[in-house]
C-alpha cells in the first residue's frame, strides 16, 4: 500500500508539472505574440495610429486558458483615452501584419542603399546594426527618430540606407573637418 501512494503521488506531481508547462507555454506565446507596437487605421478619425497592446495581460489570461486583448498604449492617448478601442478589430484580422517591425521589413525588401547599391533587405536579423533612412533634406536618420504613426509619410518621401553608409554620412555631417572625399578608384 505504501509503494502504491508514492507511485500515485509522483504520478499526481508529473502530472501537475505537464499541466504548469502547458499552461506556461501558452502564457509565453500569448505574450510574444501580443508585444510590440502595431499600426492600425483608427476607427474614429481614419488616420494612422499606433497602437501597443497590454502583452502581460494576454500572458497572464492565457495561462488560465483564455484569451485577452485590450490596448496598453495608443498614439492619440491621453485625449482619446477613454475610447472603445473598436481598432482592436483590425489587429486581429491582421494578426502580426500590422506590427511595425514587419511593416519595416516589407518596406526595405527588395531595395537597395542609396550611397553604395547594396541590398538593404536582411532587415529580419535586426538584432544590432539596423539599417537606417535618408530623409529628403539628405539627412541619415535611425528608425528611432520616427515616430511609428508617420511610417507612411516616411515610406513616400524617405530612401533606405545601410548601416554602413549611415555610420559614414552620419559622422561626415557631424565631424566635416575630419573627412577627406577622394575619388573612387576602380
Amino acid at each position: 500500500m505504501g509503494t502504491f501512494m508514492v507511485v500515485l503521488i509522483l504520478l499526481l506531481a508529473g502530472l501537475a508539472l505537464v499541466m504548469m508547462g502547458i499552461m506556461s507555454y501558452r502564457a509565453v506565446r500569448a505574450f510574444w505574440r501580443t508585444r510590440g507596437k502595431r499600426l492600425v487605421t483608427c476607427p474614429e478619425n481614419h488616420c494612422t495610429a499606433a497602437v501597443e497592446l497590454d502583452a502581460q495581460g494576454a500572458a497572464l489570461k492565457a495561462f488560465r486558458g483564455g484569451t485577452y486583448l485590450c490596448l496598453q498604449d495608443c498614439s492619440r492617448w491621453p485625449e482619446k483615452q477613454g475610447c472603445a478601442q473598436d481598432c482592436l478589430t483590425e489587429v486581429e484580422s491582421l494578426g502580426q501584419g500590422c506590427l511595425v517591425r514587419n511593416i519595416v521589413a516589407g518596406w526595405y525588401k527588395g531595395k537597395v542603399c542609396v550611397y553604395c547599391h547594396k541590398p538593404v533587405d536582411n532587415v529580419a536579423e535586426w538584432t544590432g546594426h539596423m539599417p537606417g533612412l535618408v530623409a529628403p533634406d539628405a539627412k541619415c536618420m535611425i528608425w528611432g527618430d520616427v515616430p511609428p504613426e508617420k511610417l507612411p509619410e516616411v515610406f513616400a518621401t524617405y530612401k533606405p540606407v545601410c548601416w554602413s553608409c549611415h555610420i559614414a554620412e552620419t559622422f561626415r555631417r557631424e565631424h566635416p573637418d575630419l573627412v577627406t572625399d577622394r575619388p573612387a578608384r576602380w
